[in-house]
């Protein structure tokens, strides 16, 4: 009996080690499975997608380095769509499609959805400017026989990356009268290009001790504008002739003016496979773009959808523009009133806040093959291994639960998803702290690329696709 006990005893302990070791099996082939690339999943026809997903993207993001251009060019493409201005008189039927624009620097499109708007609406906020230089107030000066404009940064950049690249001046003029006058020099091969030129190897000796971030200074991103003298007048003064002549503006209208200077280049496929993407403004047009895309091809969603597009989340989203201001909440209400009409009260906006779910999406520093120890490479988003989860810690992650919901629409819809949390510190924010703020159910997602905020970022075309795949699926989602 003692003999027989002991046996079965060893068998259960036997049969308890095996599951054991199966079950780690299991969890090790599921995490190398979680680690493949997105790209050996696909079939020819998605790969087919991936690629006409990635040559619209390119031909998209050219068009739209400044957050007027981006609403100017989305505006376009939504129009024929079947969007249409949101007016009060607007009839909030399921399945229509409206557009509302923010002073021109923010776009909002929504598809009504089935539901009444008290149970919520689905929410993808992203940001549409990027990292650039900026004319001041009063740029032009003289200096060595050249006219140079003065610049400012906006947003975070490494000053030494935007000397000896080719630099377009794009923005507008508004001039006393009402006017306004809108400029663009150096998109086309036959325009003429502004530089900062850096100092040669031979003559820069002095400047050798300078720390990296000030290898260039901010001060010193100021770029040649001309350089050819006349008999009679300055360079600097020729400068202001050709404004008046070809843009019938004069040097003082240059205070109310937004002119910003941003690489030239234009989107080209980066590696012998064509699997990436190099092009100014990836921060984050690659998230607007996905999410203009995944909206316009909703049909009449159960939830009413909105796309948020939004100014000033480089410089801390403030301004009237920015994702601090009460703009998308003012929309929300206009909404609510428009179903509501006379019965419409506070309570029933906070209600419809509360039970609104919310994608902030922007990129993510992806691992860079020369520099991976700066990451944490078991919480590190890899490029072409799908969208990433920002897990930052300090608060800033979203709940438990509603990254359980998320998970599930991600699992459910195949596309595939890693975790991103920097090493040794807690950090977040991007546009989805302001909207928790207003009490909706937030998380932060995007795709990793590298060299984020350069003139010249690079992504992965598998990523950008999951990215608009992972949108589409969010607004569908119960």
């Amino acid at each position: 009996m003692k003999l027989r006990t002991k046996l079965t005893s060893l068998a259960i302990i036997s049969a308890l080690s095996f599951s054991a070791i199966s079950v780690a099996a299991d969890k090790s082939s599921s995490d190398e499975k979680a680690k493949e690339s997105s790209w050996l999943s696909l079939s020819k026809k998605e790969l087919e997608k991936v690629e006409a997903y990635a040559q619209d993207y390119k031909d998209y993001i050219y068009r739209v380095p400044t957050e007027l251009a981006f609403v100017k060019e989305t505006l376009k493409r939504v129009e024929k769509q079947g969007f249409k201005k949101l007016e009060e008189s607007s009839q909030l039927t399921p399945g229509a499609r409206f557009y509302d624009v923010n002073r021109d620097r923010t776009i909002s499109l929504i598809v009504v959805g089935k539901k009444d708007l008290m149970q919520g609406t689905r929410i993808v906020g992203a940001h549409i400017d990027s990292p650039r230089l900026e004319l001041k107030g009063r740029p032009l000066y003289e200096k060595q026989k050249f006219a140079l404009f003065q610049t400012y940064v906006h947003g975070g950049i490494k000053t030494y990356q935007w000397v000896n690249i080719p630099l377009a001046l794009i923005g507008r003029v508004d001039k006393k009268d009402g006017s306004v006058v809108n400029i663009s020099v150096g998109f086309n091969e036959d325009d003429p290009i502004l530089m900062v030129p850096d100092l040669a190897p031979h003559v820069d000796y002095p400047n050798r001790k300078r720390t990296s971030r000030e290898v260039i200074k901010k001060e010193e991103l100021d770029v040649i504008v001309a350089s050819k003298p006349d008999l009679d007048k300055k360079i600097k003064d020729l400068v202001a002739d050709y404004l008046t002549k070809e843009y019938d503006i004069s040097l003082e209208d240059l205070v109310s003016a937004e002119l910003a200077l941003v690489p030239a280049t234009k989107p080209r496929d980066v590696g012998l496979d064509r699997s990436m993407i190099a092009a100014y403004g990836q921060d984050d047009k690659a998230s607007s773009i996905a999410a203009v895309k995944a909206i316009v091809e909703q049909g009449t969603p159960e939830y009413t959808s909105i796309a948020y597009l939004v100014d000033n989340e480089e410089v801390g989203n403030i301004n009237n523009t920015g994702a601090s201001s009460s703009y998308l909440v003012d929309l929300m209400s206009g909404l609510l009133y428009n179903e509501q009409g006379d019965k419409y009260n506070d309570y029933q906006l906070r209600k419809m806040l509360r039970n609104t779910k919310v994608i902030s999406a922007d990129v993510n520093p992806g691992v860079n093959p020369s520099w991976a120890s700066v990451w944490e490479l078991g919480n590190a988003p890899r490029l072409g291994q799908g969208i990433n989860l920002k897990l930052y810690g300090g608060g800033f992650n979203a709940n438990s639960e509603y990254m359980a919901w998320t998970r599930n629409y991600l699992d459910n819809n195949k596309i595939k998803w890693q975790t991103s949390t920097y090493k040794g510190k807690a950090s977040g924010g991007t546009i989805g702290s302001d909207l928790s703020n207003d009490n909706m159910e937030v998380i932060d997602f995007g795709v990793p690329i590298l060299s984020i905020h350069s003139p010249y970022a690079v992504g992965s075309k598998v990523d950008l696709y999951s990215l608009y795949k992972a949108m589409s699926a969010f607004y569908r989602q119960q």
